[in-house]
C-alpha cells in the first residue's frame, strides 16, 4: 500500500528593495499627497503586509493602511497582430494625518 506524502510549499518572499518599484508621479497622485496618501508601483503578487513592511523599512514611517489595485494590461495592434502589455500592480499607502514623505 502506497503512502501519501504531504508536500509543503514555502512562499518565497521578494527582497524588500524589489517590492516597491517606484512612486507613481501623476496629477492624481499629487492630489492624494495632500491627504497623506502615496501611490507606488509594486511587484505583481506581493501582499499588503509585505508592502507595508517594505515601506516602513524604506521611509521609516508606519502606514495606517495599504490598498492595492491590479492594473490590467493594455491591448494594442501591431502589423495586424493583437498584442498585450504586462500586468502590473499599484499600491495606495495611507499615512497618519499630517505625516509626509519625499518620494522624488
Amino acid at each position: 500500500m502506497a503512502t501519501k506524502t504531504k508536500e509543503t510549499k514555502e512562499k518565497v518572499e521578494a527582497p524588500k528593495n524589489l517590492i516597491l518599484k517606484d512612486a507613481r508621479i501623476t496629477e492624481k497622485a499629487a492630489g492624494y499627497a495632500q491627504f497623506s496618501v502615496y501611490l507606488f508601483n509594486v511587484a505583481f503578487g506581493v501582499t499588503k503586509s509585505e508592502i507595508a513592511k517594505a515601506f516602513q523599512a524604506k521611509y521609516n514611517k508606519k502606514p495606517v493602511k495599504v490598498n492595492t489595485v491590479n492594473v490590467l494590461p493594455k491591448t494594442y495592434n501591431r502589423r495586424g497582430t493583437v498584442g498585450r502589455g504586462t500586468y502590473s500592480k499599484k499600491a495606495y499607502v495611507f499615512l497618519p494625518k499630517g505625516v509626509t514623505i519625499d518620494v522624488i
